[in-house]
């Protein structure tokens, strides 16, 4: 088994990927999963209009994190101009070695919109916005990252890796599931490996990995070129480290105690208050406490303090009292984290599945492209 990935001219090892996830995928928590492991580490979503437009905000989020290597970023857009020319900027600017485009998300917000999961329906859309970033790249190599299609009625997986072959993206990863299925039920395995089969560049496959041993399984039973990781690091930005292992061939222990989750929290709080200053950095570190707690003998009270830490010294006191020899259940690393809820119908716009190869949609409309970044 190769534990190398190659992606345009980038040599990424071990062949992981850490899927841009919005509102987690910062970058300090960037610096911490690069801290235990090789592998690509992809930047939040970042709307290709705002950054064009120099959003401040946005601007700031593709700001290269510390010390990770390659510096990667993903583009959402719907517009050929505004995605070639975010491109641009980014090249330009010096900020990348590596851009990735969304095609994936299936929230509300974006698909109807025509953005993320919905825009692979219409092929000569596809085909224009993946022309206009890989044009604008030069060297740097551009991906995709795609879902099975809108809804089992209509797949795209197949026919948007081969746009993306025929139009110079270096590397596309599969979401095995629909859009329609959001982050439920079981991701499609099978569907990774016909996609492997159909072209010829890298594939890397997404979704059901919580633990090395499911990414070697991925790339055992499908084929796959790497892997791409999200929920299953949520509290575990060590999982890097336990990949790395899995793919050099070496045996990775799961069991992690108590008090080796208590120092990862305590750097990541402070990679946080570095990036945010301390009291917004103590905020945002809010949602990870449940991940970080899940499968532990930890008391109800004091999750839910962990969980409203507004000082570093507060979470010290806390961290303090969480047992260091405790351990996780036996299925705690195995079980889905994060979101997983029900499949809901996709919202679309109007008649957006009338003909999928219908080129008037190539003049966006100018509320097209989302104003904001971060998913």
């Amino acid at each position: 088994m190769s534990g190398k990935l190659s992606i345009g001219g980038l040599q990424v090892s071990p062949p992981v990927v850490l899927a841009p996830m919005a509102g987690i995928t910062d970058g300090p928590y960037r610096q911490l999963c690069h801290s235990y492991g090789g592998g690509l580490y992809v930047s939040e979503m970042v709307t290709s209009r705002a950054l064009v437009e120099r959003n401040v905000d946005t601007v700031q989020m593709v700001q290269p994190a510390p010390g990770v290597t390659p510096r990667s970023v993903q583009l959402y857009g719907v517009d050929p101009f505004y995605v070639g020319e975010a491109v641009r900027y980014l090249v330009g600017e010096g900020l990348v070695d590596h851009v990735d485009l969304n095609f994936g998300c299936p929230v509300p917000k974006v698909t109807r919109k025509g953005g993320g999961a919905a825009l692979p329906y219409k092929r000569p859309l596809l085909r224009a916005v993946l022309r206009a970033a890989v044009g604008a790249a030069g060297d740097v190599p551009v991906t995709m990252k795609t879902r099975k299609g809108i809804d089992n009625a209509h797949l795209t997986y197949l026919d948007a890796g081969q746009i993306a072959q025929d139009e110079g993206v270096a590397a596309i990863a599969l979401h095995a599931r629909t859009a329609e299925q959001h982050y439920s039920g079981v991701a499609d395995w099978a569907a990774i490996g016909e996609l492997k089969a159909r072209v010829s560049i890298p594939v890397l496959g997404n979704g059901d990995i919580w633990t090395a041993a499911d990414a070697l399984a991925m790339v055992a039973q499908t084929g796959c070129d790497g892997v791409v990781v999200g929920r299953g690091c949520l509290g575990r930005p060590w999982l890097f480290r336990d990949l790395d292992l899995a793919f050099r061939g070496e045996v990775v222990d799961t069991v992690v105690p108590l008090g080796f989750v208590r120092e990862v929290w305590r750097r990541h709080a402070a990679l946080m208050a570095d990036e945010y200053g301390e009291p917004k950095g103590c905020r945002e570190l809010r949602k990870h406490a449940s991940w970080y707690l899940k499968g532990y003998p930890v008391g109800s009270a004091l999750r839910h303090s962990l969980g409203m830490v507004s000082t570093l010294a507060e979470l010290d006191d806390l961290l303090a009292v969480l047992d260091p020899t405790g351990l996780p259940t036996a299925d705690a690393t195995t079980t889905p984290r994060g979101r997983q809820g029900s499949p809901r119908r996709v919202t679309l716009p109007e008649g957006w599945l009338d003909d999928p190869f219908d080129e008037t949609c190539l003049a966006c409309e100018d509320d097209a492209e989302l104003a904001v970044s971060g998913g």
